[in-house]
């Protein structure tokens, strides 16, 4: 049993012109043994891009790249074609064996959540699907669950229980608890093997939770 609080203060902080990400976990030359994934999330990386800018058509392959906008908009071309993500929208686009995307941002002050979970069935080919929000839980992959949940102020809610959980504040703050003192924007908590536990939004809050088995 554990519970670890990754602040977002303590991310690895990548600047480029029109784009700042923070990285929760080891990424490119950024290398840290004690963030290198957890459970099949290999990344999970929280993007702000000015409009315009983003990520030019690149490859991946064997994953579930999932997307989750959280303000402005996201303009997303793979082999299925092109698509627009708004506030409160997601996707999931699983590579298959390799494919080439790109991301960029489509209104100003544009930011997103980005998770990589290994997949390890990876389908012929690749795929673009849409992703629920509002408290709807979608498995992405066998054995991983996401859910985006929305917080009223002094909302309480019962965080899922799984061998690994993973709740992101994407928005607002929660209220200073037994396990934490109070978590803001880009903060997150990681349960292992932990019973159930309550958290209250201070003030309206987005939470993206993760439940692996």
């Amino acid at each position: 049993m554990a519970v670890d609080i990754r602040r977002g203060t303590d991310r690895f902080s990548e600047r480029q012109a029109g784009r700042i990400t923070k990285h929760a976990f080891s990424f490119g030359e950024q290398y840290d043994e004690a963030h290198v994934r957890f459970g099949p999330m290999v990344c999970h990386d929280d993007h702000l891009l000015r409009q315009g800018e983003g990520f030019p058509e690149h490859e991946h392959a064997d994953l579930a790249i999932v997307t989750w906008v959280v303000s402005g908009a996201v303009s997303h071309t793979g082999p299925d074609g092109e698509a627009t993500l708004t506030a409160g929208q997601g996707a999931v686009f699983r590579t298959g064996p390799g494919a080439r995307h790109a991301e960029v941002a489509a209104a100003p002050q544009t930011r997103f959540v980005q998770v990589w979970l290994t997949d390890p069935e990876p389908p012929a080919a690749s795929s673009y699907t849409s992703l629920a929000g509002g408290g709807v839980e979608t498995e992405v992959l066998p054995g991983a669950v996401f859910t985006e949940l929305r917080l009223g102020d002094l909302e309480t809610v019962v965080l899922p229980v799984a061998p690994r959980v993973h709740a992101f504040v994407a928005r607002g703050a929660l209220l200073r608890s037994s396990l934490a003192e109070p978590l803001h924007d880009g903060d997150a908590f990681l349960f292992t093997d932990e019973p159930a536990h309550e958290v209250t939004a201070g003030v309206p809050s987005e939470l993206l939770v993760w439940q692996f088995s």
